[in-house]
């Protein structure tokens, strides 16, 4: 079944409780969706067409989400969040889509994403005045390894995280339990990866359940020149998930688990705060999104963290595989929290942009 038209989507998620479990199937992995029928646009190119072309000009086409409640079009303010605006994304590229991580900005204009199939998307959000109105100047390009071929040539799967230090990029691939890092100052998209060194018990975490969110601490604050490594669900004895400092400061650290939720993206507040992005799925409980806030004061080898909610969705708003998370500032200093779905490369997932803005009470 096709939930492309808003219409039929909208009155999916207004159906009965079973219906609504049916829709939460678009938040599972693929693999799971083909053994329960769901059917999968085609894949994207093959990598040697991808490396071949290296980097191609597309089209991304937006259609603009005007409110984020399906029950409430008037409301605007959630948790501790204030809904600006959301796009819909779509492109005949064959390799568009699976967005896994985003990060812009300063003025929170220019974007880099990547697909979890080892695709570069760099470009330009385009507003009217505080809205989000599409995407201009897209460009597409393979993820590199070491030796100029796609990442993809060596069966490195799962491109799921993305952080940006100045202008070296990190990127950690979650089956293979690698992170690459990219000198994208210089190079950008045409960088080579050079894999980075990581910890044993990085290596040893779950196949599917590696690293899922990359945080670069800034030089000059506390902990300054760490890359934090955050697992989706890599759990230690107490079942708490488990997260790596490497760089300036190196050991583990723990996230307090609740409800069930995995970790899909993590960004850093001005103030210096960490924004956890989570997701669950269970065909009896349905769907749910929700965005936690962590003082990282307490951050050091053996930490344990936790942290308030400040927001959360169900189904019965405009949500889908909320992969990633991107935190800037406007002209008016307010911060911007921009999130984006990876779709699965499927008929029944949407490529989303939504942001909100931060309320600071």
């Amino acid at each position: 079944m096709s939930l492309g038209g808003a219409s039929t989507r909208r009155g999916f998620l207004a159906a009965a409780a079973s219906i609504s479990a049916a829709a939460g199937l678009s938040l599972l992995p693929p693999a799971a969706q083909a053994q329960l029928g769901v059917q999968s646009r085609p894949p994207q190119p093959a990598a040697a067409e991808l490396a071949a072309e290296r980097r191609v000009a597309i089209e991304v086409h937006a259609r603009p989400l005007t409110s984020f409640d399906l029950r409430d079009r008037a409301r605007t303010r959630f948790g501790a969040l204030q809904f600006r605006s959301g796009l819909v994304l779509t492109s005949s590229f064959r390799g568009f889509g699976g967005l896994s991580a985003l990060r812009l900005d300063s003025a929170g204009e220019r974007f880099v994403a990547i697909s979890d199939k080892a695709t570069w998307f760099t470009g330009k959000i385009v507003y009217r005045g505080r809205d989000m109105v599409g995407l201009a100047d897209v460009e597409a390009a393979p993820v590199l390894g070491p030796d100029g071929r796609s990442i993809m040539a060596r069966r490195w799967y799962d491109t799921e995280a993305l952080a940006i230090d100045g202008g070296i990029a990190y990127v950690a691939l979650e089956r293979v339990h690698q992170i690459l890092k990219y000198d994208f100052g210089r190079d950008g998209v045409l960088a080579r990866g050079e894999v980075l060194p990581v910890p044993p018990a990085l290596r040893r975490l779950p196949s599917n359940k590696g690293v899922e969110a990359l945080v670069a601490i800034p030089k000059g604050a506390r902990l300054g020149g760490t890359l934090l490594a955050i697992s989706e669900r890599g759990l230690d004895a107490n079942g708490n998930i488990i997260g790596f400092m490497l760089g300036a400061q190196t050991g583990s650290f723990a996230i307090r688990r609740s409800d069930d939720y995995d970790i899909s993206d993590a960004a850093l507040l001005p103030d210096g705060d960490l924004l956890l992005l989570e997701r669950k799925f269970s065909l009896f409980r349905g769907a749910g999104i929700r965005i936690r806030r962590l003082p990282l004061n307490k951050l050091g080898p053996g930490a344990l963290l936790d942290g308030d909610e400040i927001f959360s969705a169900d189904l019965g708003y405009e949500i889908d595989n909320l992969e990633g998370i991107a935190v800037h500032r406007d002209a008016e200093g307010h911060t911007i929290l921009t999130l984006v779905s990876d779709d699965n490369f499927s008929m029944i997932q949407r490529n989303l942009l939504l942001q909100f803005a931060l309320i600071e009470d």
